[in-house]
């Protein structure tokens, strides 16, 4: 007698009007809208600005949709290209079928592009992003529910899921296997949360760790699932994938802590935005100050000039007043013949006439 189980939904599209809405794109826009939201908190609590995140996830999400699918049609070739299949349905992703692997990897090199586009170091940003993606991940596993896919083998226990009879499948009650990896996601999550506030991870750890505890998880629930998939020496393909894809994350982990210690200082240099016909302010701010300098050195090389004048004309005042001084006593001595001491009248002037020249100079010369 069935007392409990999970019941699956009796149609993966919901109509609204005449648009229909499929869960499962449904599932995965979610987790896209709450992994850049949560990754907008975490890069700002690092030192980053508020934006960024979305900007860059404009080119890892269509990277990483290319990339999930383009994993699950090639090593799911059977489904799409053998006798009978039609390969136009390897275009349906609303159907389902994402490739985690193939999601991350292409991911990473859309989050590349939009890093190296923004100025800023990839791992900073996946590590901000690590807890987040794998939230999203366990969002998108929801999906799977919709469509009754991805179920593990026959159980009775209480929460078993209950599949209907349809293309591929039979009835009757299995492990949610779905459910399993969601809820593994969630911890995985706080896992990477608290380790990288306990250990200050840097440089791409934090991120590394989510790949490593996610692929932990993923070996067992990949065990335990029965639908068709390729086997390399007993065991599943993305089984043997779980167990390189963790290996690797752990070697990363440990040589990285050795290498480059510590978390960025700074994750999002001050910079003016690029390709602008005008720069940034700060690029503004030396020509500025340049032209001010330049300003204050034409005054001072101009009042240094008029000085110069000034102090030429003053001199060439007092040559002319001397002169006129000395041409004055020669006629007072021509015109008697007597000694210039006995014309003292003619001497008195021409003194008093030198010295208000030279008053006039000084005069000048000050104005």
């Amino acid at each position: 007698m069935e007392l409990a189980y999970i019941p699956s939904p009796s149609t993966g599209v919901l109509q609204l009007g005449p648009l229909p809405l499929r869960g499962y794109a449904l599932c995965i826009i979610l987790g896209v809208f709450v992994a850049v939201w949560y990754g907008n908190k975490r890069w700002i609590a690092r030192g980053g600005k508020a934006g960024t995140v979305a900007d860059i996830a404009v080119w890892a999400v269509p990277f990483g949709l290319v990339g999930g699918r383009l994993y699950h049609v090639i090593t799911d070739y059977q489904l799409y290209f053998s006798d009978g299949e039609n390969w136009v349905d390897a275009f349906k992703i609303w159907q389902g079928g994402l490739g985690i692997w193939g999601a991350i990897a292409l991911g990473a090199v859309g989050a590349w592009i939009g890093c190296r586009r923004r100025g800023i170091p990839l791992p900073a940003w996946a590590d901000a992003m690590a807890p987040a993606i794998v939230i999203a991940q366990a969002i998108g596993r929801w999906g799977n529910w919709f469509n009754q896919e991805l179920y593990g083998k026959p159980t009775d226990l209480p929460w078993a899921l209950k599949i209907s009879e349809g293309a591929n499948r039979e009835a009757g009650l299995y492990h949610p296997t779905f459910l399993y990896e969601s809820l593994w996601c969630i911890g995985v999550a706080l896992l990477v949360v608290w380790a990288d506030r306990r250990f200050k991870l840097g440089h791409g750890r934090a991120f590394a760790l989510y790949v490593a505890a996610y692929c932990a998880g993923r070996a067992w629930i990949e065990y335990m699932r029965v639908d068709e998939a390729h086997e390399v020496l007993g065991l599943r393909l993305n089984v043997w994938t779980s167990i390189v894809v963790f290996v690797l994350a752990v070697v990363y982990i440990v040589v990285s802590a050795r290498v480059r210690p510590g978390r960025e200082e700074i994750v999002e240099p001050e910079r003016g935005t690029s390709g602008t016909a005008g720069g940034s302010s700060a690029d503004k701010a030396p020509k500025a100050d340049k032209a001010v300098k330049t300003d204050k050195a034409d005054t001072a090389q101009a009042v240094q000039t008029e000085s110069a004048k000034n102090g030429k004309n003053a001199t060439n005042a007092t040559n002319a007043t001397n002169t006129d001084g000395a041409d004055s006593a020669v006629d007072a001595e021509g015109s008697d013949g007597s000694d210039p001491s006995e014309a003292p009248g003619s001497v008195q002037s021409a003194a008093a006439g030198t010295d208000g020249a030279v008053a006039d100079a000084g005069s000048t010369k000050k104005g």
